[in-house]
């Protein structure tokens, strides 16, 4: 029994989909601390995330988006491998060595369970790197603000969630907020706003799908993972070799420049570390949740966004409009934490 409790202590702790002996925030509240984590690990990812894609994508001017999500996948989907190997990691939800010990590490059966949230996972991916480079940081986030309406519309069509009014006019005010504070976008482009739509479509399917199908997998955050992997680095890399986007890369004038590796290493880093508080936070609290944190953590990206690569001009209507969304995510977080 002691090998077994010492593999078992090495374990990477918060991968499983929450308990119903979690300790809340506090007394009534209906987030628990491990969610709570989640989010504010998720939050810290994203904001950094998006500063790392964007300066490959517009300060580097790297062709391809497609090849950026290519190797931020084949790096997760390494690592994941190394860290099941050497144990650190499980796949499975409880510590089942045993039945997880074959080189597949995930069944047939299992994986083809998960198939329709890899192809949401990699539809959600292309058009969130694609997103990014089609308009400024600013107007990329408030656009992006529009995806807790997809996300809930989709919960409802999918498992039957329903929410209260509360929740229903905080999510109106972020809406309108956004409306707001895009009114006087001169940059507007045509299919740079298409493609966040796309992206906030894709999105809010991705994250309805890890809440109905993550949870019946028997899998945990890792495990979902690297099914994600498996089935999206194939279908990935043959679409970039179709499109030619690795001959493009292979003479792209900084591909040995210290500072775009650099830029690139990153990337893949947070990509991993952004995926595995997707899921946490997802399964620990809901998939409307995570759309609200991604409002929340905006206010860094925005200011990030205009110091490091401009964007829009000081203006009262656009401040007016941010300052309403903000209010209305901090006013969700509130009536999520108070369990309304």
């Amino acid at each position: 029994m002691a090998p077994f409790v010492q593999e078992k202590s090495l374990l990477l702790p918060v991968v499983d989909p929450p308990r119903s002996g979690d300790e809340s925030l506090f007394k009534g509240s209906g987030m628990t601390k491990r969610g709570a984590y989640a989010a504010l690990s998720y939050m810290l990812c994203a904001v950094l995330l998006v500063m790392f894609n964007k300066a490959a994508l517009s300060s580097y001017k790297f062709p391809s988006a497609n090849v950026i999500t290519l190797s931020q996948m084949i790096c997760s989907t390494s690592l994941l491998y190394v860290l099941r190997r050497w144990k650190i990691i499980t796949f499975t939800v409880g510590d089942l060595w045993s039945s997880t010990d074959s080189g597949n590490f995930v069944p047939p059966k299992t994986l083809m369970h998960t198939l329709p949230l890899s192809l949401a996972y990699l539809l959600y991916m292309l058009a969130g790197m694609e997103s990014v480079r089609g308009v400024n940081v600013p107007m990329y986030t408030t656009l992006r603000r529009t995806t807790v309406v997809f996300t809930m519309i989709v919960e409802y069509l999918l498992i039957g969630q329903k929410y209260t009014l509360s929740i229903v006019g905080s999510v109106a005010l972020i809406i309108f907020g956004a409306f707001v504070a895009g009114a006087r976008d001169l940059s507007f482009d045509t299919y740079g706003y298409a493609i966040v739509f796309l992206s906030n479509i894709t999105t809010a399917i991705y994250l309805a799908t890890i809440s109905r199908i993550g949870k019946s997998s028997g899998l945990n955050t890792f495990g979902l993972m690297w099914c994600n992997g498996l089935v999206c680095a194939p279908i990935l890399l043959f679409w970039t070799l179709v499109r030619g986007d690795l001959e493009l890369t292979i003479s792209f004038p900084y591909l040995y420049s210290t500072g775009f590796q650099a830029v690139m290493l990153c990337s893949c880093i947070l990509a991993f570390a952004l995926n595995y508080s997707i899921f946490l936070n997802t399964t620990l609290n809901s998939a409307v949740t995570q759309t609200i944190c991604g409002n929340l953590k905006d206010l860094f990206t925005i200011g990030l966004g205009w110091v490091l690569f401009g964007g829009l001009p000081f203006d009262l209507l656009n401040v007016i409009g941010q300052a309403l969304g903000f209010v209305g995510s901090g006013l969700y977080a509130y009536l999520k934490i108070k369990g309304k």
